[in-house]
């Protein structure tokens, strides 16, 4: 994947302390921003989604 991003709240510094994602229409991705090279995990995409939306609803964010 080449598309990664990383959280625009990724700490202060030179902004290593998250992990960033790279999305395809089927697939979410996601790595450490410390070590991009190590693997990566990869989830289908309607999964990720329902991930997330399960920490925005956890925490009131939606």
């Amino acid at each position: 994947m080449d598309n990664w991003r990383k959280s625009s709240y990724s700490g202060g510094g030179d902004g290593n302390d998250c992990v960033e994602i790279a999305t395809t229409p089927t697939h979410t991705a996601v790595r450490d921003t410390k070590a991009p090279a190590r693997a990566t995990l990869t989830f289908p995409a309607e999964a990720f989604d329902a991930f997330l939306t399960g920490l925005l609803d956890r925490h009131g964010l939606r």
